[in-house]
């Protein structure tokens, strides 16, 4: 039997061609989570599709996932239920939004490049690629402000071709990257060998780090970071495209700017990476750890022996916090939750943007260092506090799946949300974005840290496909992530103690297309040719 997906929407090229036979997970199976986001949703802002059209988008596009925690099984469908609302269609293309209502800071069509490393790294796991490809021709050929806040735009988009190759798309995006990575050296780059960014345009305002500076600006591993991350795409791409005068420049600007990162930003005294205030006589590394300094994982820069700063994220004195990891340290004077000021502050608060990235960069810890620092144990804590979080209580006392903005990390209250719902004249404030802003926020990710981190589907380059779990041994007795296009394959991971809940014996178990091919009696590492 065949079963052909034709999508629904107006413009989407392409028929997807599955076979039944191919998956273990029957998607009405999951069915009742879309209907029930559904029926407890206030549906204020419609984009290209609408609830009511949410299941028959989802249940064409994302992979499915099963396991026995029920509260994390309902954030990963909630999550995607949430991105498919963030996807318009516009004169120039497919986009993916931040905010669902239109806000005063945004560029063309609502777009803010600042979270659109996480929409690529999430929405690589859909389908249908012309979404993301339409978004990334959008951010260099469409009008777009690429360059608004800091952006990880070129590693993003080589990291979707990862999941579904396409070698003329890159090489045809080649000459609009290097443009942007070129553009962006003559605005942040300076004589220190350091970019440098404000924390506001990093999307991180009212730091306490940003406060030792001048204007706000900083030598920041943010910015840094992905600058490396997409020099070595950009040099990735450039060899696929046959340019060997770009891949050599760019790898060479790569090499240059981790030495930056770990010579300059590096406190050995701390044990962590920090921020430079710009601005003052000397190059000094403000006196405080922030969340970000986790960054550098993310493109897997450090050396093994920077693990150690890994320690402050379990500390109760470091980040750790009952609803997710604090912004701050919260050792230091300039801690803070505040329900005064602006309501975006980043000098305590819990942010899904930070954890999103967070996440990633321990998943590239644990894959690809030697270390003793960390282990399964503490992403596994780490992703279900995250998920946990995932939630508010509306004013009729029904407890609702949720994502926002900022979060109080010792309550779990949405603290923008409590403020703007207050701002003007006791209602929301129109010059904040109006009515419920920060709902459905697409400021992060959740899909990946299951698909890439957890279930551990780890993209390559080439025909490998590396399985490596994250999920503590002796957790759970199954779990199952269905339906994954990858390489232009559908792949099924599952893991059954005993055989009897998918039927297809115990172990660790890795299917292609429908074959089983390859096989482990626990949870372990996997690495096949497809």
């Amino acid at each position: 039997m065949v079963v052909r997906i034709i999508c629904f929407l107006v413009g989407v090229t392409g028929i997807l061609t599955v076979r039944a036979q191919d998956f273990v997970l029957q998607p009405d199976r999951f069915r009742p989570y879309i209907t029930a986001f559904n029926e407890a949703d206030e549906e204020i802002y419609k984009q290209l599709v609408p609830n009511d059209k949410a299941w028959e988008f989802l249940s064409q596009n994302i992979p499915l996932f099963e396991c026995p925690d029920k509260q994390l099984e309902q954030t990963y469908y909630f999550r995607w239920w949430t991105y498919r609302k963030h996807l318009k269609q516009t004169p120039e293309g497919y986009i993916v939004t931040e905010f669902l209502p239109d806000v005063g800071w945004a560029g063309k069509y609502n777009s803010i490049n600042c979270p659109a490393g996480h929409h690529f790294y999430e929405g690589r796991w859909l389908r249908d690629t012309s979404f993301l490809k339409q978004y990334a021709r959008f951010w260099f050929r469409g009008g777009a402000s690429p360059r608004s806040y800091s952006s990880w735009a070129a590693d993003a988009i080589s990291a979707f071709a990862q999941v579904h190759p396409d070698t003329a798309f890159l090489a045809n995006l080649l000459p609009d990257l290097t443009n942007d990575f070129r553009e962006w050296e003559k605005m942040r780059l300076d004589s220190t060998g350091l970019f440098w960014q404000t924390d506001d345009r990093d999307g991180m305002e009212v730091s306490v780090s940003g406060a030792y500076g001048k204007k706000n600006e900083g030598y920041r591993a943010t910015i840094n970071s992905y600058m490396y991350g997409n020099a070595k795409a950009l040099s990735h791409i450039a060899k696929m495209a046959g340019n060997n005068a770009i891949e050599q420049e760019y790898n060479q600007k790569a090499v240059y700017i981790r030495k930056q990162i770990l010579g300059k930003l590096w406190d050995d005294r701390a044990q962590f990476f920090k921020v430079i205030p710009r601005g003052l006589p000397a190059l000094k590394q403000a006196d405080v750890r922030e969340l970000h300094g986790f960054t550098p994982w993310y493109f897997s820069i450090p050396e093994e022996k920077h693990a150690i700063a890994w320690s402050q994220l379990t500390d109760e004195k470091g980040f750790w916090a009952a609803y997710g990891p604090t912004s701050t340290e919260q050792r230091h004077a300039g801690f803070r939750i505040a329900y005064e000021g602006h309501e975006c502050q980043w000098n305590g608060p819990s942010w899904p943007f930070s954890t999103t990235i967070t996440l990633t960069s321990l998943a590239n810890l644990l894959n690809n260092y030697n270390q003793k620092v960390m282990t399964k144990y503490d992403f596994w804590k780490l992703l279900i506090t995250y998920s946990r979080s995932h939630q508010r209580v509306r004013e009729d006392g029904k407890l609702v799946p949720w994502i926002d903005e900022n979060l109080n990390p010792f309550t779990g209250d949405w603290i923008s949300r409590t403020r703007l719902s207050t701002m003007e004249n006791g209602s929301w404030s129109a010059k904040k974005g109006g009515r419920e802003r920060g709902k459905d926020y697409n400021h992060s990710a959740f899909g990946d840290h299951i698909i890439s981190g957890l279930v551990g589907i780890r993209p390559q380059a080439g025909n490998m496909l590396v399985v490596n779990p994250l999920i503590p041994d002796n957790t759970w007795d199954y779990f199952c992530l269905d339906k994954v296009s990858y390489h232009g394959k559908n792949i099924t991971v599952l893991y059954d103690k005993t055989g009897t809940k998918y039927g297809k014996g115990s172990g660790l178990r890795v299917f292609v297309d429908g074959v089983e091919r390859a096989f482990a009696p626990s949870l372990t590492k996997l690495t096949l040719s497809i």
